[in-house]
């Protein structure tokens, strides 16, 4: 292998140690995912995620075959693009994890492809069995659903591999890697009949049917992205046999459910094998599953038949798997008493957010979450060190619903954008979504939903010691839209600042969220005020937080950076 690439990069940066980050480094794809930790309750909100199709399954579909040069050069350029994003969210060393999976660890040249991504980047790769790969999935599925006292059987579809882990109480019970995964199965089976005979033969050799009926399940869980967009298609009615229109149904009409049947996956297997007869249907197939496309068949064949082996009649689906399992795992080492079932009042909030959110809103919300959040920071360490203190005083309880109103104030927009901040409130207020909130709690967050932009609260939307407490919440969250909304891109919460002629919060514009690596784009290193036209319509808010939390002038700066430099 070929070791000619730039040095690894430095930080110099200091560190922001509630961050985390974890990159999957899979059969098909890399993908990193940047948290947020809330040290107090151990909840993390995910601020990005990025993927690189780097496909390792094309090397290692043959028993014993080497990782390609080709393939060495497409995961260095995509950890390289990963690193440098994390650096521009100056994240502490100690508080990334880099795992290799079932392409890595079945490579023939496994240590030379490690070795080469430490010298050449300065990373350190871990590869982890199946059995380590399926206890992470499953912590990352305790992130999504409250689960921990469930006896679950989660089941994630890989692009080499398939892990079946039986749990319960943050304990896995019974755990079975087999090697089948989607890239794999494309490539060695182009004949449906022959992958399905290969699959049946795979699982029956396995034992894993006899294993798993020993225990009594509450819940069958399916995560990672081929049974997500497995999921997705169900619910935006891809099988339904009508005009290719059918598919590009209004996100207000397929609203996430996070769950399929059997008949419905059957249905959905029906009809990839009729698209797969014609190039018309494989068209609109790559149309709708993108680069999954190429893999999806394979995929949903394979989950057919483990519906039919085990006798599986409802699935549901997480959006948290591996790396999100790797992410709680390193937060726990890190803050003390993190608890593992801790996040289960958020993860109702997460779920509500991604039923009425596609990826462009969801993205735009944890953007928003994260600037209020920053705010907030800012704020607290500002009150500590100029004893400037504030009207009120805020717990962590009251953040997290700041967090929650921040990551639900659009999904009203299913409807619309005219009014929709009020139909984000009647859809808090008016559903049983808010699992373990209390009715305060909810109010407060659905208040504050509603009055994040356009008119100001009225003076008895909320009474008692707990009025001023919403009037200094809301004045934040209504200052981080007016950000969110004037300044493009990524923008970061760097520090509050004090002087005579008043207080400055200094925002830092780096790499867009949530954008593909490729889209990804350097500003430049100054230090400017906003433009004219961005404070005039910064002016408003600016002028009612002054009034509301110290009482002086607050004015804005924003500095750019330079990834790496």
């Amino acid at each position: 292998m070929s070791t000619n690439y730039p040095a690894p990069m430095t930080a110099t940066s200091t560190a922001n140690n509630n961050l985390f980050a974890a990159v999957d480094m899979g059969t098909n794809s890399f993908k990193l995912t940047l948290a947020k930790v809330d040290p107090f309750s151990g909840r993390f909100l995910t601020l990005s995620r990025l993927k690189e199709p780097v496909v390792l399954g094309l090397d290692t579909t043959a028993s014993s075959a080497a990782i390609s040069a080709d393939s060495l050069d497409r995961s260095i350029s995509a950890l390289r693009t990963f690193q440098n994003y994390l650096h521009s969210h100056r994240l502490p060393p100690s508080h990334l994890r880099l795992v290799a999976t079932s392409a890595v660890r079945e490579a023939s040249n496994k240590s030379q492809f490690i070795q080469t991504i430490s010298e050449t980047l300065g990373l350190g790769v871990e590869i982890i069995s199946g059995a380590e790969e399926a206890r992470l999935i499953y912590l990352g599925v305790l992130q999504f659903f409250p689960v921990y006292s469930s006896t679950v059987l989660t089941i994630d579809i890989g692009g080499g591999s398939t892990e079946f882990t039986i749990a319960k109480g943050g304990k896995v019970l019974y755990s079975k890697s087999l090697r089948l995964g989607h890239v794999t199965l494309t490539r060695r089976y182009p004949d449906v009949e022959q992958m399905r005979e290969h699959i049946r033969n795979e699982i029956e050799a396995s034992g894993l049917i006899g294993k798993i009926r020993e225990f009594k399940l509450d819940t069958v869980i399916g995560s990672s992205g081929t049974i997500n967009a497995i999921e997705k298609a169900v619910c935006k009615g891809y099988a339904v046999k009508a005009e290719v229109e059918t598919v590009g149904v209004p996100e207000e009409f397929g609203k996430r459910e996070w769950r399929f049947t059997r008949h419905e996956l059957s249905c959905l297997l029906q009809s990839l094998y009729e698209e797969d007869k014609g190039m018309e249907g494989r068209l609109r197939r790559m149309e709708f599953f993108k680069r999954r496309g190429a893999f999806i068949l394979a995929g949903t064949v394979l989950l057919d038949e483990i519906f039919g082996r085990l006798g599986i009649e409802e699935m549901e689906v997480s959006g948290y798997a591996l790396g999100e399992g790797v992410l709680a795992e390193m937060a726990g080492r890190v803050f003390e008493g993190f608890d593992l079932n801790a996040n289960a009042r958020w993860r109702s909030v997460f779920r509500l957010a991604l039923r009425f959110n596609n990826k462009k809103r969801m993205n735009a919300a944890t953007t928003y979450a994260a600037i209020a959040r920053d705010i907030c920071e800012g704020l607290r360490k500002l009150n500590d060190n100029h004893d400037n203190k504030l009207s009120v005083s805020l717990d962590h309880r009251d953040l997290e619903c700041l967090d929650a109103a921040c990551l639900l104030h659009n999904i009203g927009l299913y409807t619309g954008k005219k009014g929709y901040h009020k139909q984000s409130y009647r859809v808090i207020m008016n559903g049983d979504h808010l699992c373990g909130y209390t009715e305060e709690e909810i109010k407060l967050t659905a208040l504050l939903v509603r009055y994040h932009r356009k008119k100001y609260p009225k003076k008895d939307a909320f009474k008692g010691p707990a009025k001023q407490k919403f009037r200094v919440l809301c004045t934040i969250m209504r200052l981080a839209y007016a950000v969110q909304q004037c300044l493009p891109g990524d923008i970061q919460v760097a520090e509050f600042a004090y002087s005579p002629e008043g207080y400055k919060l200094v925002l830092n514009a780096s790499e867009a969220r949530n954008q593909s690596a490729e889209d990804v784009q350097a500003l430049a290193d100054i230090i400017q005020p906003l433009d004219e036209d961005n404070n005039v319509l910064m002016e408003k808010e600016l002028e009612h937080f002054r009034m509301v939390v110290f009482r002086e002038k607050l004015s804005i700066l924003v500095t750019g950076t330079v990834p790496g430099g």
